[in-house]
Parts: structure tokens; C-alpha cells; sequence
């Protein structure tokens, strides 16, 4: 079945594919960088993502049931702690070395945008959005309707916001911070409060928002109405 949204252009997807990014993966170190158009860069953690799993991570396999869709896995350190707990889990990237990171990790996964058609459509109990990856496609509005559409009935959606209060769309560059530089793509942040305004404008749920490990998490169900206000945010255990 076709994604029931726009996709985002193709020049993101052969940006995530192409170095300095697929070399990251590949040494399981940066630096790398995000740099905006005016100049300022976003640290991007390579070394957390290609390491074992953390406290801020379990906090969020705890919250997984049923199959789980980890949506822009990276180097699949998630993917493969949920196989290791048995969940049937599929990872999706658009970079080829993020892919065989993954499985080279025991995991399974697939090159793969959100936007394309994927296995498992509207029976996936867990989708995840971690790392950042809320900012796919620039549009956290379009991703959120895309997901609510991969999902079950009863499914839920655990996704990561910024680490400060941030709401913007940007065009972004990755840089190795040694001169290479890629070419422009659409990219997102959301800080926890964004996130939820987000969420409750395209229909979403709260379930429960949590910090972790310096990290802030929310987990969400579709719903059938749309949000006017900003909700707030939720103090729950994880």
C-alpha cells in the first residue's frame, strides 16, 4: 500500500546516503554535524548510536510491545536489543550502511524510506522515532500522518524530542566538520512541547512523556479528532 502523504524530495534521501554520513556508520564515530544555512551546526551523537543501548534507550524498549517498526534505525542498536527481547522488529534507513550495520548486528532491516511502501502496513504495534529522526522529511506533521497510518489498532508511537524547547524547519547540511560538505535537504526539530502540539494537531494522543538519561520521550496513539490547543506536558514514569 502508498503512503498516504506527499514524500519528501529525493535529494534527502541520496543526501543520507552518501559520506560523510555512510563513513560515520561505517567507523562508528564523528565527528558529523548538521549545519544549518546560517551557519550553525547540531552535533550528531555517531558514537551513542554505534554503542550499546543506554539508560535513555531502555527506558523506551520498555515501552515497546508486540512488533515494533523502528523507523530511521541508523547503525541498529535498537533494533537489535528488541530482536535479543524477542519482538519481531524491522528496521527502515535510507542509508545503505546503516542497513548493513544493523544486520551485521543481528537485526533485520530494510533500505527503506518511511514514505515508501513497507511491510507490515497498519500492523505494527510500536513505531519509534528516536534520535532526532521526528525531523525526517521536514515535516513532523507529514511524518506523524504517515505513522499513524503504519500502525495497528491499539498501536502506539514512542518518539524522541529535542533536549531544549526548539519548533523549526530548516535546510540542513551534513558536514564532517573537516571541510566535506553534502548538499541541502529538508530537515526538523521539536522540543517536548513542540512535539506535543504536533501530535495533538494531527490527531495524536498522549500517552505518557518521560526524561531519561538527559533524553525526553513521549508516547503517543493515534486518535480520531485534531488538537487546538498546546497540551501539557506530562510528568509519568516511564
Amino acid at each position: 500500500m502508498r503512503a498516504t502523504t506527499s514524500r519528501p524530495p529525493a535529494t534527502q534521501d541520496r543526501q543520507w546516503q552518501a559520506d560523510p554520513y555512510s563513513t560515520a556508520l561505517r567507523t562508528g564515530q564523528g565527528p558529523l554535524f548538521l549545519r544549518r544555512t546560517d551557519g550553525w551546526l547540531l552535533p550528531l551523537d555517531v558514537e551513542r548510536w554505534c554503542a550499546e543501548t543506554d539508560a535513555g534507550d531502555d527506558s523506551v524498549l520498555a515501552r515497546c510491545r508486540g512488533s515494533v517498526l523502528d523507523i530511521g534505525c541508523g547503525p541498529g542498536r535498537l533494533v537489535a536489543a528488541l530482536a535479543g527481547r524477542g519482538h519481531r522488529v524491522l528496521g527502515i534507513d535510507v542509508t545503505p550502511a546503516a542497513v548493513t550495520r544493523t544486520v551485521r548486528r543481528g537485526g533485520t532491516a530494510l533500505c527503506r524510506s518511511v514514505f515508501d511502501p513497507l511491510p507490515g502496513e497498519r500492523r505494527w504495534d510500536t513505531a519509534l522515532l528516536i534520535d532526532g529522526n521526528i525531523g525526517i522529511g521536514g515535516d513532523p506533521a507529514a511524518l506523524l500522518k504517515r505513522t499513524a497510518a503504519l500502525l495497528a489498532p491499539g498501536g502506539r508511537l514512542v518518539a524522541e524530542a529535542a533536549p531544549v524547547e526548539v519548533d523549526e524547519r530548516c535546510e540542513v547540511r551534513l558536514d564532517d566538520g573537516r571541510g566535506t560538505l553534502g548538499t541541502p535537504f529538508p530537515w526538523a526539530r521539536a522540543g517536548p512541547r513542540a512535539l506535543l502540539r504536533h501530535a495533538g494537531a494531527a490527531g495524536w494522543c498522549t500517552v505518557g512523556s518521560w526524561t531519561a538519561a538527559g533524553r525526553h520521550f513521549t508516547e503517543l496513539a493515534p486518535g480520531t479528532g485534531r488538537g487546538s490547543e498546546a497540551p501539557t506536558v506530562p510528568r509519568t514514569a516511564p
